[in-house]
C-alpha cells in the first residue's frame, strides 16, 4: 500500500489545492477516513470514474475531474481528433454542473472545443449529441442510480457509445501517466468562451433527439384512438427524465399522464428515496400510491440520468400492480417491436437481437420466434453499441433491438446507449396497441410465458466496500475458479465460461473453445434444464454480483427454482468468506 499519509499532507500544504479543500481535509479526525480517501487513486476504469464526492485522490472532486479530462485531452490530441470537439452533459446530482464546467475548461485549455449542455440532460441525449455534432468524444457527469453522495464521469467515443478497446485503454494510460495534479491545464470559462472553445448547446439538440425517439413510434393513430383509456403515472426520481419524458408523451397524444409531484423536480439529495434506483420497490412507493388514486395502467420510473426504466403494470383481474423486472419489460418491448416490424415486413434476413450475457434467455426465444439471430455481449451497454458500429462498418447485421437485464434497452440506432425516454414512449404505445386488442401489458407478459416458457431470473449483490471488501471479492472469484462447482441446487454444470481466461469448457465432452469476447473477470455456468449462474464484480460499485436464471413449469415453479439457486449460492459464498 502506498504512503497515503504523505499524500494527504501534500494536499494540506500544496498551494495548488484551494482552501475549501484543505479545510475539509483538516477537519477529518478519523485516521481510517484519511486512509480511505488517499490509499489509492479513484480508479479510472473502462466505465470512467464513479465515487463518493469529497476531497482526496479516492474521491470525486474537481481535481480528479481535471486529471481525467487532461488524460482524455492528451489521448484525443494523440489520435488527431483535436478539431472535432467534445460534448459534455450532466445530471441532477450534487456538483454535476461544477464538474461539467471543470471538464469544459480543461478541454478548452488544451485547445479542444467543448459543447456543454445549458442544463441537465439524460444520458441517451448525450450519446445522440456526440454523433449529431460529429465530435471525437463525449463526457457525462453522472453516477446513474447510486446514492446521493456519489457522482461519476463517463467517457463516450465518436460512435456515441461508452469507449471500448483500444480507446478505453488508451485514455486510461494517459490519465494514469499524470502523476502531479498541477500538470492539468485549465482556464476561465470567460476566456474559453471568448476563444470559441466553450459552446453552450440545448434546444436544437433537444428537438433532434426527441424527433428520433418519436420516430420509432409505429401506431400514432392507435394512441390517439385509445389514449382516453390509458392512464400513466410517471416519476423521474428527481432526475433528468422530467422534461423529455413529459414532452414525448404529450406530443404523442397521451392526455392522462400523472407525474409524481414530490419527485418531479431535479434534486441531488433525492429526498423521497434512500436510493434512486428504479429496480428498488421502495423507489415506487409514491408512484404506486398515485397510481392507485388515478387507477393507472402503468407506473413508470426513470433513474436520475434517464437511461434505465422501472415498470409496474396493473393486472385488471386482481387489481394488483405487478412489477416487471428489467428482463421482463425488455423482453416485452422486444416482442412488441419485432411483432410490429414483422407485420410491416421489416425483419431482414440478417436481423439481430443483442443482449448482455446476464440477460434473460426469454429474449433468445423471442428472437428465434421472429427469425432474428441472438448475439451475446459482455455486461455494459457499450458492447451493444459496439455491435451496431461493427454492423455499420462491415455492412452485415441489422440491429433490431438490444437490452441488458439492468433495466436498459435501445430501440433504433440514433443513440448508442440505453434510453429510458424511448422505452417509456414505446411501452406506452404498446399499452395502447394491446388495449385495442382487449389486453393489458400484464396479459401480454403472461401470454409470452405461455408461448415461450416460464423464464425467471434473480440478481444478488454482495456489498463489500473498502480494502477488505476488495480482498474478499478477489478471494471469492479465486475460489470459484480453483474449485470448479459441478452443480448448483441440483442443476448440473454442463459448460463453464471463464471470460477472464477466455475459454468455454464443455464438462460433458471435455471440449474447450474460446469465448470470442474481450477479457473480463466473469464466470458463467450453463446448467441443465435451461438454468444458468453468473458471477462478476460490479464495474461501478464495490459489489460482487451473482445472477441466475431458470425455466419453470409455471410462475410458482420458476420462483421455487430461483429460491433454491439463491440458497445454494448463499451457502457457497458463506463457506468462502
Amino acid at each position: 500500500m502506498r504512503d497515503y499519509k504523505s499524500i494527504y499532507e501534500k494536499w494540506l500544504s500544496d498551494p495548488y489545492f484551494d482552501e475549501e479543500t484543505k479545510a475539509e481535509l483538516a477537519a477529518i479526525s478519523d485516521e481510517n477516513e484519511i486512509k480511505e480517501r488517499f490509499y489509492m487513486d479513484l480508479e479510472f476504469g473502462t466505465a470512467g470514474l464513479r465515487g463518493i464526492i469529497g476531497a482526496g485522490t479516492n474521491r470525486m472532486n474537481k481535481y480528479v475531474i481535471r486529471r481525467a479530462t487532461q488524460g482524455l485531452a492528451n489521448y484525443i490530441i494523440s489520435q488527431g481528433g483535436k478539431e472535432k470537439g467534445v460534448v459534455i452533459a450532466y445530471d441532477s446530482r450534487h456538483m454535476s454542473p461544477e464538474f461539467s464546467d471543470e471538464a469544459a475548461r480543461t478541454l478548452a485549455a488544451n485547445g479542444i472545443k467543448a459543447y456543454r449542455f445549458e442544463s441537465l440532460r439524460p444520458t441517451p441525449e448525450l450519446s445522440f449529441a456526440v454523433r449529431e455534432l460529429h465530435c471525437i468524444a463525449g463526457i457525462n457527469i453522472t453516477a446513474s442510480h447510486n446514492p446521493s453522495n456519489y457522482n461519476g464521469y463517463k467517457v463516450y467515443w465518436e460512435d456515441g457509445a461508452q469507449f471500448t478497446p483500444p480507446h478505453d485503454k488508451g485514455v486510461m494510460k494517459e490519465v494514469l501517466s499524470i502523476q502531479d495534479f498541477s500538470e492539468c491545464r485549465t482556464m476561465s470559462a470567460e476566456e474559453a468562451k471568448k476563444a470559441g472553445l466553450y459552446i453552450t448547446i440545448g434546444k436544437e439538440i433537444d428537438d433532434k433527439y426527441i424527433a428520433c425517439v418519436e420516430g420509432a413510434i409505429v401506431h400514432r393513430d392507435v394512441i390517439r384512438e385509445m389514449q382516453d383509456g390509458i392512464r400513466i403515472v410517471y416519476t423521474p426520481l428527481h432526475g433528468t427524465g422530467h422534461v423529455p419524458v413529459m414532452r414525448v408523451l404529450s406530443e404523442l397524444g397521451f392526455e392522462h399522464v400523472y407525474e409524481v409531484p414530490e419527485q418531479a423536480e431535479p434534486n441531488g439529495d433525492f429526498p423521497t428515496v434512500a436510493y434512486p434506483n428504479p429496480e428498488a420497490k421502495e423507489a415506487f412507493s409514491l408512484g404506486l400510491e398515485l397510481g392507485k388514486k388515478v387507477d393507472a395502467d402503468l407506473v413508470l420510473a426513470t433513474d436520475p440520468d434517464a437511461d434505465r426504466l422501472g415498470v409496474y403494470v396493473k393486472d385488471r383481474d386482481s387489481g394488483e400492480y405487478k412489477a416487471l423486472t428489467g428482463n421482463m419489460s425488455g423482453a416485452l418491448l422486444c416482442e412488441y417491436v419485432l411483432s410490429q416490424k414483422k407485420d410491416m415486413g421489416q425483419i431482414p434476413s440478417d436481423a439481430q437481437v443483442v443482449k448482455s450475457i446476464v440477460t434473460t434467455n426469454l429474449l433468445d426465444a423471442v428472437a428465434k420466434a421472429y427469425g432474428c439471430s441472438l448475439k451475446e455481449v459482455l455486461t455494459g451497454f457499450k458492447w451493444i453499441g459496439r455491435v451496431i458500429k461493427e454492423n455499420e462498418e462491415s455492412g452485415h447485421g441489422s440491429y433490431m433491438f438490444g437490452m441488458e437485464e439492468s433495466y436498459g434497452c435501445l430501440i433504433g440506432t440514433y443513440a448508442r446507449d440505453k434510453d429510458a425516454v424511448s422505452a417509456v414512449a414505446s411501452l406506452c404505445e404498446a399499452a395502447a396497441y394491446y388495449r385495442k386488442k382487449g389486453m393489458t401489458l400484464w396479459d401480454v407478459m403472461l401470454d409470452m410465458y405461455e408461448r415461450y416458457g416460464y423464464y425467471q431470473e434473480y440478481t444478488k449483490s454482495l456489498e463489500l466496500a473498502g480494502i477488505e471488501g476488495l480482498e474478499k471479492i478477489a478471494r471469492i472469484l479465486e475460489t470459484f475458479r480453483k474449485d470448479e462447482p459441478h452443480s448448483f441446487a441440483g442443476f448440473r454444470v454442463e459448460k463453464l465460461r471463464d471470460y477472464q481466461q477466455d475459454f468455454i469448457k464443455d464438462l460433458r465432452t471435455g471440449e474447450v473453445t474460446k469465448t470470442g469476447l474481450p477479457a473480463s473477470n466473469v464466470l458463467y455456468y450453463e446448467l441443465s434444464d435451461d438454468a444458468w449462474v453468473c458471477v462478476r464484480p460490479s464495474g461501478t460499485e464495490p459489489k460482487l454480483k451473482f445472477y441466475c436464471g431458470v425455466k419453470g413449469r409455471d410462475l410458482q415453479d420458476a420462483q421455487r427454482l430461483v429460491d433454491e439457486l439463491d440458497k445454494d449460492l448463499t451457502d457457497k459464498i458463506n463457506v468462502i468468506i
